[in-house]
């Protein structure tokens, strides 16, 4: 698990201060396609397409 995770959504409450998220795991769905090969369709900006 990453020890550093972001989350600007402040509305959540795993979301402490200076943007750090506490959850014990986090989920990422797609956004607008099935499968995703970019940041900017999943809800998860550190997103890169895995290699096979």
């Amino acid at each position: 698990m990453a020890k550093d995770v972001l989350c600007e959504v402040n509305t959540c409450s795993h979301w402490e201060n200076e943007n750090k998220c506490n959850a014990d795991s986090i989920f990422v769905a797609f956004n607008k396609v099935k499968e995703a090969t970019r940041a900017e369709e999943t809800d998860c900006q550190t997103f890169e397409k895995k290699t096979e």
